[in-house]
């Protein structure tokens, strides 16, 4: 549930406090734009100067008005917002907009003062947008409360930058969209993103949903706002690399989270992730048709061979399918096009369009209507002909309908590419609900994009109770707690001296491996020796660690044979917005040197653990590949879900790692493990 924010984007009444009649000052802008709104509401203008500006009377004081202003528009300098904070209050106001900066995005003193100003506004049954933001927007009730004049349509954004909320304005605008709701929440010390996105999911006028957000907050909620939405949500968001951690911190005193941690949020919550206005705008234009492909099985059909190429290697990158067409299928191209055109897929039209631009239709529609296709992407010189006659032109916009109606008639999605997005038949194409591109990369995102949504997501499975907490960080102690969740490890014995160790390497019986205890990775320091035979061995190797690393403790293991299986890396950190993440990768040597990583937000159970290790790359390894024996997937599974509930039952554990964890043909076993305390 949400707040009522109907004050918010729907307000009777509307004051501006900090008007001025200087055409460069904020306050000049928000009076210019709510009174274009005046013939849906009442607009009272505040500032102290009084006069008139854009026509209207210039009150001295909130108390001045005739009546409670629902909404307020507060631009004024931070060191007088508190101040004009209490005036709205005590007028009735019971929605706020802060403009001003230099609150939390400066340090502990002004994250102070912005949780003071939401205590008032809270207790006063009031909601407050920002401080630090450009304002707010609403299509339908007229509301321009955003500096900058924006264009009306079917996309609800929420913004942390006002930036990049204006230049998403005028990318939509180039596809000839607009806003349903835009608000720019800057610090969102009060009305945040994930109050918002429930909130647009619940709005009739808003169908696809995008965000830039820089600090989730709770990441958790805002997941389950986004999946219960009811409509697709496009997240950009900014942390991946080292400066655009610092810039977002600078900007509006976030706390980022890390790229693993948001691709498992987005794959939890079925939100599509981007990295771009650009791609979000792209994904939001592909994502307002009304039809998704059933499958991942794409045709590409284009009037030249270069982007049919071009497209095949991006879209299969994608993780789409370009299946070689029955011959059913390609007997039926034949039909319509030249004796020489590439019928396999990509479909080439060999110079058909050009004799006669209709041939465009038929043979779309041919794809569409064929069994083993479950999208189309349409490349071609298309919408080009229109500058070559007035006729030629009404002849593309036909074909643009006929398309319209072979998608309508087939129900499933056609994106097109083409140099001549302007064109009149390419508007046609939009206002039919059919994507248009200029850049075919950003035609290929968009089938991606419609492949990958409406796929069903579950709930986030509730987070354990906490357990007692782990105060022991050592090495044995670790092992320990988590054989006791679940995690499967071979004997070992912890020794302190040399004859102590001898009796114990006697005791399990060679081959062992030793190891000398304290450092976290003690491979790395040359702290581990494996493949010990026989007391002469172990004898040797534990004199060279005791004089090379000084350990008072070692531990004494059961050696095994890692080259019968494959060793995996099962971790788990905690992410100071979405919670514990567990992880998955190549273990062992692998680790450092191969990329090879899944993760998702713990707990996770069995059936997704297994979902995890089947994605990593290096998984033939595990299935069989070459002659290989398969190994016991499910085993490597039970591990990876015990050890995600032991982590999100231990919110004093800052990361966990089983690595290795080696599966074999039959059970999986740990031979290292590791915690570190937050």
């Amino acid at each position: 549930m949400t707040r009522d924010l109907t004050p918010l984007f729907e307000p009777q009444t509307v004051a501006i406090v900090g008007v001025s009649s200087d055409p460069a000052k904020w306050g000049y802008w928000f009076a210019r734009d709510a009174a274009l709104g005046a013939h849906r509401r009442r607009v009272y203008l505040v500032g102290r100067n009084g006069g008139e500006v854009h026509g209207l009377t210039v009150h001295r004081s909130l108390a001045d008005l005739p009546e409670a202003p629902e909404l307020v528009v507060l631009s004024v300098p931070a060191d007088g917002l508190e101040a004009a904070v209490d005036d709205s209050l005590a007028a009735g106001a019971r929605a706020l907009v802060a403009i001003a900066a230099g609150f939390a995005e400066l340090g502990e003193e002004g994250a102070a003062r912005e949780r003071a100003l939401v205590e008032r506004v809270r207790a006063a049954g009031a909601a407050l947008v920002g401080p630090n933001c450009l304002g707010i927007f609403d299509g339908a009730s007229e509301l321009q409360l955003a500096s900058t004049p924006l264009s009306a349509g079917p996309v609800g954004f929420v913004s942390q930058s006002g930036n990049v909320l204006l230049e998403v304005g005028l990318l939509l605008e180039d596809f000839g969209l607009g806003f349903s709701r835009a608000v720019s929440i800057g610090n969102q010390a009060d009305v945040g993103v994930t109050e918002l996105v429930a909130a647009l999911g619940e709005h009739e006028g808003t169908r696809v949903i995008g965000v830039y957000c820089e600090d989730f907050r709770d990441g958790r909620a805002f997941v389950e706002a986004a999946r219960t939405a009811g409509k697709p949500v496009v997240l950009l968001t900014a942390g991946r690399s080292a400066a655009g951690a610092r810039a977002a911190r600078s900007h509006t005193g976030a706390l980022t989270s890390g790229r693993d941690a948001v691709e498992a949020a987005c794959r939890a919550g079925g939100i599509h992730l981007v990295d771009t206005p650009r791609a979000l705008v792209d994904a939001v234009h592909a994502l307002l048709a009304p039809y998704r492909p059933r499958g991942r099985r794409l045709a590409v059909i284009g009037d030249g061979g270069g982007y049919g190429a071009i497209a095949g290697d991006l879209l299969e990158g994608r993780g789409m399918e370009l299946p070689l067409l029955s011959e059913q299928t390609q007997a039926s191209l034949r039909e319509l096009l030249p004796p020489h055109a590439p019928t396999a897929n990509p479909v080439d039209l060999a110079g058909a369009g050009e004799q006669d631009v209709f041939s465009f239709a038929r043979t779309t529609r041919a794809l569409l209507a064929a069994e083993d296709t479950d999208a189309v992407l349409f490349t071609a010189y298309y919408g080009g002909y229109s500058t070559l006659s007035d006729e030629m032109s009404d002849r593309e916009v036909a074909v643009a309908e006929l398309l319209a109606q072979a998608v309508t008639e087939s129900g499933k999605p056609l994106v097109v590419h083409t140099m001549y997005a302007s064109s009149p038949a390419a508007r046609a194409l939009r206002a039919a609900g059919v994507p248009v591109y200029r850049v075919i990369e950003s035609a290929v995102d968009a089938v991606a994009a419609l492949a990958a949504d409406g796929a069903p997501t579950s709930p986030l499975p509730a987070l354990p109770a906490v357990a007692p907490p782990l105060t022991d960080a050592t090495y044995p102690a670790a092992r320990a707690a988590l054989a006791e969740a679940g995690i499967a490890f071979g004997e070992a014995r912890t020794v302190a001296g040399r004859e102590e160790a001898l009796t114990a390497a006697a005791e399990l019986g060679y081959p062992v491996v030793l190891k000398a205890l304290g450092p976290l990775h003690k491979s790395d320091a040359g702290g581990v020796v494996v493949g010990l035979r026989d007391e002469r061995d172990f004898a040797a190797a534990f004199d060279d660690l005791a004089a090379r690393l000084a350990s008072e403790a070692f531990s004494v293991e059961t050696a095994e044979d890692v080259a019968a299986g494959f060793e995996l890396l099962v971790g788990a950190r905690r992410d100071p917005r979405f919670g514990p993440l567990v992880v998955v990768a190549a273990g062992g040597l692998h680790t450092e040197t191969v990329r090879d990583v899944a993760a998702a937000l713990a707990p996770v159970d069995e059936v997704t653990a297994e979902e995890l290790v089947r994605s990593l790359g290096s998984a033939p390894l595990l299935t069989g590949v070459r002659g290989r024996p398969p190994l016991d997937v499910t085993a490597a599974a039970r591990a990876v879900a015990a050890l995600s509930y032991f982590a999100a039952a231990h919110p004093e554990i800052a990361e966990v790692e089983v690595n290795p964890l080696l599966v074999r043909r039959e059970g999986a076993v740990g031979l290292d493990a590791r915690f570190v305390l937050a």
